[in-house]
């Protein structure tokens, strides 16, 4: 991604610390990072180091103990409406079908709910044209218990997507599914983002799936996490499930790998 594109996100020196006096847990320790608008990138590192706590942090759903966490230019204080997230359990609301499901966002986010009766059949076809891409046009009017776990993601991802924002916060999406559904919807999520150039950060703990997705992987350490390697995957778009077996593919997944463990090592000698 080029650095000339502006930032999105700005981590400056966060920390983040659970509960209060002799009950505290830190959870991210002086943490860094900074995401350029249109940019892909992935966290990983071992269970517990804060991964998804820094999601809560960017999207405002919990406020950094100290340090400043900037997004679009705008120091973070509350839950911005800029965000789109999906999470590893799709979280579909049993009694609306696929299309509503994918809908609801614009029912309930300023500025879409002020326009939502005016302009439902804007978002409607906007909602029909999502799941067109995903390949769940056919799928519509089903409900979330006559769907597959992958369509149900799919769904989901659809949902994240349908109010357009600029920042897509994704928590372990696909961790839940069979390999090779998940391995066909990291395709359905490169085709989503190189149509639409949002902004994402994918928390995975699948290694192969960073590399697949991402331009830029970051590496923490153990709790309290921080960052620790920067990574950054050179390899053309589109890619394909051939690309992981290609022997440049394996040599970086061998070295994040490495990563991974002396996180794990330093974070049980301390």
């Amino acid at each position: 991604m080029s650095q000339a594109n502006p930032m999105l996100v700005d981590l400056d020196r966060v920390t983040l610390t659970y509960g209060e006096g002799r009950n505290q847990t830190p959870a991210l320790a002086e943490t860094s990072l900074r995401i350029a608008e249109g940019e892909f990138i992935a966290v990983v590192g071992p269970s517990g180091c804060g991964k998804s706590s820094l999601l809560k942090l960017v999207s405002g759903l919990m406020p950094a103990t100290t340090g400043n966490v900037i997004v679009a230019q705008q120091e973070v204080t509350a839950p911005i409406k800029i965000v789109g997230m999906a999470f590893q359990n799709p979280n579909l609301l049993p009694w609306r079908n696929t299309l509503r499901n994918v809908m609801l966002p614009v029912e309930i986010v300023q500025p879409h709910r002020s326009r939502w009766r005016q302009e439902r059949g804007a978002y409607t076809e906007r909602a029909r044209s999502l799941l067109k891409t995903v390949g769940l046009d056919e799928f519509e009017n089903r409900l979330p218990w006559q769907l597959s776990g992958g369509m149900q993601q799919r769904t989901s991802l659809c949902r994240a997507l349908m109010h357009e924002p600029s920042l897509l916060l994704l928590d372990e999406p696909f961790g839940a599914l069979d390999a090779f559904t998940r391995e066909e919807l990291w395709a359905v999520l490169q085709t989503l983002w190189m149509e639409k150039r949002f902004t994402v950060i994918l928390v995975t703990h699948d290694l192969r799936e960073a590399l697949y997705l991402a331009d830029t992987i970051y590496v923490m350490s153990a709790r309290p996490g921080r960052i620790l390697v920067r990574h950054e995957v050179d390899m053309p778009r589109p890619r394909t499930l051939a690309n992981t077996y290609e022997p440049a593919f394996i040599e970086a997944l061998s070295v994040l790998r490495g990563h991974i463990s002396e996180a794990r090592t330093n974070g049980l000698a301390a």
